[in-house]
């Protein structure tokens, strides 16, 4: 039997396997215990990947957000107190806090559209690192599986079912950092209960500390095998911080405040999410079927002061935007697989999503978190539904093609405080999508790759009427903005003991969303285009080392601007990451990680940049005995002052006479370091 034929069998023998049961950890480690799962005959570019639960523990990572660096090309940063969404960067983007990366926690999307701060808020806070089975990731618009947020790239993180071992675990670091882990899954009344609890807290290296507090809590009941069985969720996060937001570059230059103050130190805010999900497959030799639903509440109360006094010289420019929902979905698949001869092989799937999002949120002016003027109140009811089809057929030993169409359909309905910020739309997009995978040699795989995507605009602006501050008129944005994209890759593994893949791609954007320095909120914009080429490669010289390195470039520009205003600020250029990591060298284990985060424009005509800044994070582990490790992680090893983040916008702070056009930055945080200690049973 052929290299390629085998590999479905192979993967479709573990499946069904009676010994297994309906935990994705146990398939996982079958598959990758040693080495990084090989993506041969399995993935459809050159830029998707799965990060199995053995590699995601030996990453060291700040803060759950970085987690998803995974990922190649991906940067997770942050600018404001720990409990905030993350910014993220990937593919010559600036992100925001999750814009156009979809990610998602076991089919659970954790995107929030027309979120009070930011279109595609993605809070990933909840996440408990232990439990995360693996990460499976991809890039550009070339699946019909995905939606919303997806164009630049999308994350899907699953949880075990069940853990090899229970863990119990307690961190001290610096900072006043702490925290302490339960988890395990026992097996009860002929199924699995899997259950977690985490707290936290951390203060950080701020003027006026963080006090971020968390507690996250996990319960899962589960039956059946690794492809037919059923699970049922129930997830608790709660967190509560005070945030040290970016700060004007002139005040530390002339030492009015230091680069760890706060202008406005009553900033920050608080979190909660609650949700109730379920899954259920069966699987059998000619068809595949999946069910989920969800039930997710979110609340978040944000308080953020960027401009300081340039609007109110008197109370300051804080401002509140809190946000209340319930969001609700349902997403079904079904796979048909199709043999036509001794080559040709096809699986059929077709699928069907629905979300609902019932929405408060609003806008209002405050002092020292209290209320003091509202510019705005809005309660929005957005709905989607989606179809969708694709077939990937493999047409003999060296050629695979998946075809997929998908089309989405939003409602949007907001009741705004102002009826002339009040109404109803619609809005709707087909999106082809299409793959060719050729491997003329058993270690080699070549991609192209084509496919339409979108972004859903926040419901607020596909009606608005006028500015609630200003009371100007405003043009009404469309509801979904199309991106396009392209893609040539290479996989190949023909050195022995290495993975390696190339990809050169082209992505294109009806409107941009642009971040608006004064008002913390994005509005959309012009088109965009963006080029690029990312490197990605996995060595294992030796059983106990393994060295990845990772390099990506990226030419962002606006479309049908004008000339020498074609920059799009806060576009990535070029983000790179080296790793080397020590595993099963007798006791000892380890890690060390470098880290780049390239220039970006600032402004459209390229005058103001931000600087680039390299990192180094590391851990060293040693195991006493059978059951009990002990790990001292490192942060910023260099000591390095450089910038997690930058804008450049006007403000104006007290005492001065006008305002400034200035850098405002988030330093990254100093050399720290963390002592952990786990205990399995």
């Amino acid at each position: 039997m052929t290299r390629l034929r085998s590999l479905p069998c192979a993967l479709a023998a573990l499946l069904v396997h009676h010994a297994a049961h309906a935990d994705d950890l146990v398939l996982q480690r079958v598959l990758v215990e040693g080495s990084r799962m090989s993506q041969l005959g399995i993935a459809d570019s050159a830029n998707a990947g799965t990060v199995g639960q053995k590699e995601l523990a030996a990453r060291t990572a700040y803060r759950p957000g970085e987690m998803l660096e995974a990922m190649p090309g991906l940067i997770a940063s942050q600018h404001s107190g720990e409990g905030k969404a993350n910014q993220f960067y990937l593919r010559g983007f600036n992100l925001d806090h999750g814009t156009d990366l979809a990610t998602s926690l076991d089919g659970m999307p954790v995107n929030q559209r027309s979120h009070a701060h930011g279109q595609g808020w993605t809070d990933v806070n909840f996440l408990v690192p232990e439990l995360v089975a693996r990460l499976d990731y991809r890039k550009g618009p070339y699946s019909a599986r995905d939606g919303d947020f997806s164009s630049a790239g999308s994350a899907q993180v699953s949880y075990a079912n069940r853990l090899v071992k229970n863990i119990g675990s307690i961190t001290l670091g610096q900072d006043g950092f702490a925290r302490g882990m339960l988890a395990a899954s026992p097996e009860v009344a002929g199924g699995t209960l899997l259950y977690a609890l985490e707290i936290m807290k951390n203060d950080g290296p701020w003027t006026r500390p963080d006090d971020y507090r968390k507690t996250n809590a996990v319960l899962r009941y589960s039956r059946g095998f690794v492809n037919n069985g059923w699970s049922v969720t129930a997830m608790s996060y709660r967190g509560r911080w005070n945030a040290t937001d970016q700060v004007p570059l002139r005040a530390v230059e002339d030492g009015s405040i230091g680069r760890f103050d706060a202008v406005d130190d009553t900033d920050g805010g608080n979190a909660h999410r609650y949700s109730l999900s379920g899954i259920w497959r069966q699987t059998d030799a000619d068809s595949a079927s999946k069910v989920s639903a969800y039930m997710i509440r979110n609340q978040l109360d944000l308080y953020s002061n960027f401009t300081y006094f340039l609007n109110d010289p008197v109370n300051g420019d804080q401002f509140a935007q809190p946000d209340r929902r319930v969001t609700g979905g349902v997403d079904a698949t079904q796979t048909w697989h199709v043999h036509r001869g001794d080559s040709i092989a096809s699986d059929l799937t077709v699928g069907a999503r629905l979300q609902n999002d019932n929405i408060f949120n609003g806008l209002y002016d405050t002092r020292a978190r209290r209320r003091l003027n509202t510019t705005r109140e809005d309660h929005i009811v957005e709905t989607s539904g989606a179809l969708f089809v694709e077939s990937a057929t493999r047409w003999g030993e060296m050629v695979r093609t998946v075809a997929g169409l998908r089309a989405d359909r939003y409602r949007f309905d907001v009741r705004s405080d102002r009826i002339e910020n009040s109404g109803r739309t619609h809005d709707t997009q087909v999106s082809p999508s299409f793959s060719l995978i050729l491997a003329p040699f058993e270690s080699t795989e070549f991609y192209a790759n084509y496919g339409h995507g979108f972004h859903s605009n926040d419901a607020r602006g596909t009606v608005a009427g006028i500015d609630p501050a200003t009371l100007e008129p405003v043009g009404r944005a469309p509801g979904l903005a199309r991106s396009r994209g392209m893609e040539l890759g290479l996989r190949t593994e023909a050195i022995p003991k290495m993975q390696t893949a190339v990809s050169l791609y082209r992505l294109d954007f009806d409107s941009e969303l642009t971040y608006i320095g004064d008002a913390g909120m994005t509005e959309a914009g012009n088109a965009s285009r963006r080029y690029g080429i990312e490197f990605s490669n996995y060595w294992r010289p030796l059983a106990w080392l393994g060295v990845d390195f990772d390099a990506a470039f990226a030419r962002a520009r606006y479309r049908g601007a004008a000339p020498g205003e074609t920059r799009i600020p806060g576009a990535v250029e070029g983000v790179g990451q080296l790793a080397l990591t020590v595993d099963k060298l007798g006791p000892w284990s380890g890690a060390l990680r470098l880290r780049y985060f390239g220039p970006r424009p600032l402004i459209e005509d390229n005058s103001v940049r931000s600087h680039a800044s390299t990192t180094l994070n590391g851990r060293i582990g040693y195991r006493i005995g059978k059951d009990l490790q002990v790990e001292l992680e490192g942060f910023n090893l260099g000591n390095r002052r450089a910038s997690a983040i930058d804008y450049y916008y006007a403000s104006q702070l007290a005492g001065e006479a006008e305002p400034a056009d200035d850098i405002h930055f988030h330093p990254i945080e100093p050399r720290s370091f963390r002592i952990t200690l786990n205990r399995t049973w």
